[in-house]
């Protein structure tokens, strides 16, 4: 299952949050009590986004972390990116010669144009949307009526009247 790590949801709250305050230094006590993340893990995660360039640190007593650029140019594939690395569906998605089954394999190739589908997906849906200050509405499809759809098509599905 394709699904984003706890870290990387956690990681969108606080740069939500940092949007919401664009012109202030925030630290990393204040971001915690306000999403009710842990301090800890704020702070990891601060420091993470930081080296990924999506915030910058300042130190001192008007010190505190605020967003490096606009919120509109940060996508969920910087964020994911920030946390988890780049997506990759397979060894071989990312970086060719990963793999040692690459010279004989005939689904790689496929599996590449679907990876490269999702990371320019989640290069189009920026933190502004994410946080809904964005009026550009991000397309959620029906998923309820695509399963429907997949399981009234599949060859061993039986459909009840």
């Amino acid at each position: 299952m394709l699904r984003i790590s706890k870290l990387t949801d956690y990681a969108t709250v606080i740069l939500a949050h940092l949007a919401e305050h664009e012109t202030a230094r925030l630290a990393a006590a204040e971001v915690a009590s306000a999403t009710g993340i842990g301090v800890a893990t704020v702070s990891k995660l601060l420091k993470e986004m930081s080296r990924a360039g999506l915030v910058v640190a300042t130190r001192g007593a008007r010190g505190g972390y605020a967003l490096a650029r606009s919120a509109a140019t940060i996508s969920a594939a910087d964020i994911i990116d920030a946390v988890e690395g780049p997506v990759a569906l397979t060894e071989c998605s990312t970086q060719p010669g990963q793999c040692g089954i690459e010279g004989t394999c005939r689904v790689g190739r496929s599996w590449q144009r679907v990876n490269v589908a999702i990371r320019r997906a989640l290069y189009d849906v920026k933190l502004t949307q994410l946080t809904g200050r964005d009026a550009a509405a991000i397309a959620v499809p029906d998923l309820a009526a695509a399963v429907e759809h997949r399981v009234a098509f599949r060859p061993s599905a039986r459909v009840r009247a």
